[in-house]
């Protein structure tokens, strides 16, 4: 596996969090940090293809006409600010 390095500048109270929360996994914060980098892109791709699935081949010119044709209520008590 080939490394890079990057210069990371991170606010004081996010690297003591994350230096403690390496210590309570046994783990280098370099380490820490490249897993939950890994966990965040995977989360990222995995919801991009979902989407890109859910949607198919699916044009926005239809979703605006969808929109155009859909019925004029007022949201739920629930769904308002």
């Amino acid at each position: 596996m080939s490394k890079a390095t990057y210069p990371l500048k991170l606010p004081l109270s996010i690297k003591k969090t994350a230096q403690r929360l390496a210590q309570e996994d046994g783990v280098s914060l370099n380490q820490w940090i490249a897993v939950a980098v890994a966990e965040k892109i995977g989360v990222v791709e995995t919801a991009a293809e979902f989407f890109k699935r859910r949607a198919g081949h699916a044009k926005g010119d239809r979703l605006m006409r969808f929109l155009r044709n859909a019925p004029r209520v007022a949201p739920e008590s629930e769904d308002q600010r």
